[in-house]
């Protein structure tokens, strides 16, 4: 479910901070640097371009996207609204790690947090795959665990799993960092060459979508 090895070293060949591939830089091409969404959706105010980016704690990419995307995404456009769309492929593990996503944004630790269990996760290779787990790991964080456990646990927090499974299937996504813009967009960057240049497709989308 996650980015194969062989795309992984593609994204990564010329480092993240490399000049864009040509083809990105001659405008983009459906089918290889982005594809239409047949039946587009987007939750985001009228007036307003959505970047969603679909990801799962249990991706190492999706880490390591996270950490370039920050920066990249203090500089959006003020008409532009980003959203985080974790999701399980169905997987129990992924489901708590989607709920644990969802979990840290309700109680506002996203901000501190985030990027840390990502390295825990696809770093440190702590399995935080469990109920118990995550509450351990985040009490060694001075996390209140009983009131995160209520919103771990809220029937809202597992009812927004199961929607955002089925807007990734309804999106035919199927791995893990996936960028989608305005609902109607979804980056493919067949061609890039490091994450960079993903963001670089997203941006140029959203220039598409405002136009």
């Amino acid at each position: 479910m996650s980015l194969s090895r062989r795309r992984f070293n593609q994204l990564l060949a010329g480092g993240l901070g490399v000049a864009l591939a040509p083809n990105v830089l001659a405008g983009l091409v459906e089918g290889q640097d982005w594809r239409a969404i047949a039946r587009p959706q987007s939750e985001a105010p009228e007036g307003k371009i959505e970047l969603a980016k679909f990801f799962s704690y249990g991706c190492p990419f999706c880490g390591q996207l996270a950490r370039v995307m920050k920066p990249w995404l203090a500089e959006l456009p003020d008409d532009v609204v980003f959203r985080r769309i974790p999701i399980s492929f169905n997987r129990a593990a992924w489901a708590n790690l989607a709920r644990l996503a969802l979990a840290l944004e309700e109680t506002g630790l996203a901000a501190e947090l985030d990027q840390a269990v990502f390295d825990a996760v696809g770093v440190d290779r702590e399995p935080l795959f469990t109920e118990t787990a995550i509450l351990d790991w985040l009490a060694d964080k001075d996390v209140d665990t009983e009131a995160f456990r209520q919103v771990f646990n809220a029937s809202h927090i597992r009812a927004q799993v199961a929607r955002n499974d089925r807007l990734q299937a309804r999106f035919g996504i199927n791995s893990v960092p996936t960028l989608v813009v305005d609902g109607r967009f979804v980056v493919v960057g067949e061609q890039a060459r490091s994450f960079d240049d993903i963001l670089e497709i997203a941006g140029e989308l959203i220039d598409k979508a405002r136009a």
